[in-house]
């Protein structure tokens, strides 16, 4: 069993203080930083492109967790790769050639992950779960936070679980969308090792950011 690591996702900070934010999250002992990109065409919001990305990088050494949520997200992926992402996880929706995209993201030697939203199916990246390092779930319709988690998602966790198993396969399963309190247990029993979080880490206990990463990690 892989160790179980937090990505709190950036979305729900204060933008005025992401610098801060972010040493903030590095301090209370967040594995990674979440950078969720959307671009307002294949999700219904917009957020930070590669200038911002490539401003925070100087404010922490923890890898960049960065989801790419744009169509097409080919051309982009150069960019967002020099502004200092360390994974780069895109949704093979958006783009014309998913093993291309992959070896892409590799050739700037990144991490590489791949997103399922909830109505997409594991069959789609089958091909493909031997060239990447994470398949990110979505647990809501990608495009906001706060959203509701949708418990639906946990037989697709359990069955990617078992298929990573069957072909001794090393990826990491991370979810985000609706993490919490309530279902952090219940997504770790069915697999996931990486638990995205937003709201509920800079929201809950008075936006005590270490204990609320603490919280999480409990099995």
């Amino acid at each position: 069993m892989k160790k179980i690591q937090i990505s709190p996702s950036i979305l729900s900070a204060d933008f005025s203080q992401l610098g801060n934010e972010i040493k903030r999250l590095e301090q209370g002992g967040a594995d990674m930083i979440h950078v969720d990109v959307m671009d307002n065409h294949f999700v219904p919001n917009l957020t930070i492109g590669p200038p911002v990305i490539k401003s925070l990088r100087k404010h922490t050494k923890l890898p960049f967790d960065v989801h790419l949520m744009i169509d097409p997200v080919h051309k982009y992926i150069k960019n967002f790769a020099e502004a200092g992402s360390d994974i780069i996880t895109i949704h093979p929706e958006a783009t014309k050639s998913l093993e291309e995209s992959i070896n892409h993201i590799k050739s700037f030697k990144k991490k590489v992950g791949v997103s399922l939203n909830p109505d997409t199916k594991i069959d789609v990246i089958k091909d493909v779960l031997d060239q990447i390092d994470l398949v990110l779930i979505m647990s809501v319709y990608p495009g906001f936070g706060g959203q509701k988690f949708m418990p639906e998602v946990i037989k697709k966790i359990t069955n990617l679980k078992r298929i990573k198993d069957d072909l001794k396969l090393n990826f990491d399963i991370e979810v985000d969308g609706g993490v919490n309190f309530d279902n952090n247990q219940m997504i770790i029993e069915a697999g996931a090792n990486i638990l995205v979080s937003g709201t509920t880490i800079f929201k809950e206990n008075s936006g005590d950011v270490k204990k609320n990463i603490d919280l999480l990690k409990i099995k």
